[in-house]
């Protein structure tokens, strides 16, 4: 047997004569501060009475016990709970479909319920004796329902059986309590895509809005599977606009998708290019391998690099230099490109040791508006890119956006 707020076997008590006790009564509320050897004389008149308290710090003049902290004790909860098995002067009763009942107390239907309180005034038999119908819900259901309101017990197994229908009841006859247990039962793993549909549309229906998330992110998740179940099928006859609306919904999520894995490809091309463009600077500054300026010494082949891209730049440039038909080959229009690239970001074309970078700067003001907004474009898109990354992404780098 579980109890949903807890059963406690020890009722814990502050200032209980014989335990350690943090309670004083009025003035000696600071004694608890002083040393415990026994003060002097001179020491004593020398410590300033303390000023009064302000009245809501006052200590209280109850008695220690009066302010005992308590706690429902488990054998507190089982008599309740015997109260509600057994029935004692019970003066309402509970009936259901088939006519069963079972034997309640009113006044605590009505304490636990507002709207039983109203059903209860409200329903009276023959002999005027009030009931309380609950109807199209299993009788366990409704036996686990009226013994919470009790005791606040259940078993486990019956929970996870009648867990919709205590949320319904929970929801129509507001029982906070209950409907927070119902939804922990529910968040748990209780959730399939065979009921997924059904749970959604109750969950709807009883605010239960954790619950709801949990059930529309499984759909869209895993919509050709929920879209093959009966519940959907159900649900598509019963209530065609939430199909309409979940169908959108799932359009809307792969849209969303597709979008974000586009992202991230044309992020992945701009820091590609980001790269190549601190291999070409470092090529072209401190020199690389087999290539880079007459005045530095290449390290040669063996020597492994730092930057990803110099190895693929490094054939590039060396079949740049040598191509005899540079402005129809299509391996050196994407050296020309990067070497454009280079100079819209270059911030000091004056000094800077890529080729070319100078003569780019000039061509790009006689370029169309068209042109020229697209070349800029391409630039923010790469510095957007580069600036994701971080500060610290790659401090060993000399950059390019300087």
């Amino acid at each position: 047997m579980a109890c949903s707020d807890g059963t406690f076997t020890r009722v814990f008590a502050i200032g209980v004569q014989g335990e350690e006790s943090f309670y004083a009564p009025r003035d000696d509320v600071f004694t608890l501060l002083q040393p415990t050897s026994p003060p002097t004389m001179s020491s004593t008149k020398n410590i300033p009475k303390p000023p009064p308290l302000p009245h809501r710090f006052q200590a209280s003049t109850r008695t220690p016990s009066s302010l005992s902290h308590l706690l429902v004790p488990k054998e507190a909860v089982e008599t309740w709970d015997k109260l509600f098995k057994e029935g004692f002067g019970a003066d309402t009763y509970v009936e259901i479909d088939n006519k069963s009942r079972f034997p309640a107390h009113s006044s605590v239907l009505a304490a636990a319920s507002p709207v039983m309180a109203k059903l209860l005034n409200k329903s009276r038999d023959k002999n005027g004796k009030t009931y309380l119908k609950i109807f199209g819900v299993p009788y366990e259901a409704v036996y686990m329902f009226i013994r919470f309101l009790y005791s606040s017990c259940y078993e486990e197994e019956e929970m996870n059986k009648f867990v919709l229908h205590l949320l319904v009841l929970s929801h129509c006859y507001s029982i906070p309590s209950l409907k927070r247990v119902c939804k922990e039962v529910l968040d748990k793993g209780w959730i399939n895509k065979e009921n997924v549909i059904d749970v959604f549309q109750l969950a709807r229906n009883c605010d239960a809005t954790r619950i709801c998330c949990v059930c529309f992110s499984m759909v869209i998740k895993d919509f050709k599977s929920v879209s093959s179940t009966e519940g959907w099928k159900v649900m598509k006859r019963a209530n065609p606009l939430l199909e309409q609306e979940l169908v959108e919904a799932v359009i809307e999520a792969d849209t969303r998708k597709q979008e974000r894995r586009r992202k991230l490809e044309d992020r992945k091309v701009y820091l590609q290019l980001y790269e190549a463009m601190e291999a070409l600077v470092h090529i072209c500054s401190e020199g690389c391998g087999t290539i880079g300026p007459r005045d530095k010494a290449l390290k040669g082949s063996q020597t492994v690099c730092k930057f990803p891209a110099c190895k693929g730049l490094e054939g590039a440039l060396r079949h740049f230099l040598g191509c005899k038909s540079r402005a129809s080959c299509p391996h050196c229009r994407r050296m020309w490109q990067l070497l454009q690239l280079h100079s819209c970001i270059c911030g000091d074309s004056d000094s800077c040791k890529v080729p070319l970078c100078w003569n780019f700067k000039v061509k790009m003001k006689k370029l169309s508006r068209k042109e020229e907004s697209t070349w800029r474009l391409l630039v923010e898109n790469i510095i957007t890119a580069k600036n994701s990354l971080g500060p610290f992404s790659s401090p060993s780098r000399p950059s390019v956006l300087r």
